[in-house]
């Protein structure tokens, strides 16, 4: 199959990689050192939130003596761990993406996450030499996926048009991003976003629980 003029870019953390349990584990680490169980509705609180807010918040909520910078350098050390040691890469998501070099398809990462933990796991997982851009949300101007600036920033760079791209995402508001850009959008189901999974189906162009069954044609 000839996929020399097409381009896929895939999120990493939830798409590419299985990764959310891992700040689960940060936040529950985190806490127990402080003999702090994790309340029930904390995890809910923060996933929405920037990583100082969510510095910030913590300290507020707990009345820790720590500064956000404190907290976050904390966090980034204990992520980093995690991201090289622990996650695991998608079903069949290695297979896929060899697949598609072969197919001759320009391969991009978008993602929020920064170098020190992304290039951490992307080499424990054995995907970081498939791809010709990486870029993140910081190069797009910190934007978010809100925006579709990173998935326009990542067509760019590879030289392609947005209509000759697909986007891999488990994020709606990433998926909803992707397409007001005029790009394809398959969804991979991550238990994070489980409950946005009706909205999310109605939203991308095909969903997946696994890279075995996805699109052969871009």
């Amino acid at each position: 199959m000839d996929n020399s003029s097409k381009a896929a870019i895939f999120d990493l953390d939830g798409t590419l990689l299985d990764s959310m349990g891992v700040w689960d584990q940060v936040d529950i680490d985190f806490l127990g050192r402080r003999g702090i169980e994790v309340p029930a509705d904390y995890m809910i609180k923060v996933a929405s939130m920037q990583f100082r807010q969510i510095a910030e918040y913590t300290i507020a909520r707990f009345g820790l003596p720590d500064t956000p910078e404190q907290l976050m350098d904390e966090w980034d050390d204990m992520a980093r761990v995690a991201y090289s040691t622990v996650v695991e890469a998608k079903p069949h998501a290695v297979e896929y993406l060899t697949w598609l070099r072969e197919s001759g398809a320009k391969l991009a990462v978008a993602t929020s996450l920064p170098p020190t933990l992304r290039e951490p796991a992307m080499k424990h997982v054995g995907i970081f030499d498939f791809f010709d851009v990486t870029v993140s949300v910081d190069d797009a101007g910190d934007v978010g996926k809100g925006s579709p600036d990173v998935y326009l920033l990542a067509a760019s760079r590879l030289g392609v048009e947005p209509a000759d791209c697909t986007v891999f995402e488990d994020l709606l508001i990433g998926i909803r991003s992707a397409k007001s850009a005029g790009m394809k959008v398959w969804a991979m189901h991550d238990d994070s976003s489980d409950a946005d999974w009706p909205a999310i189906c109605d939203a991308a162009d095909g969903v997946l629980f696994d890279f075995a069954d996805a699109p052969r044609v871009l």
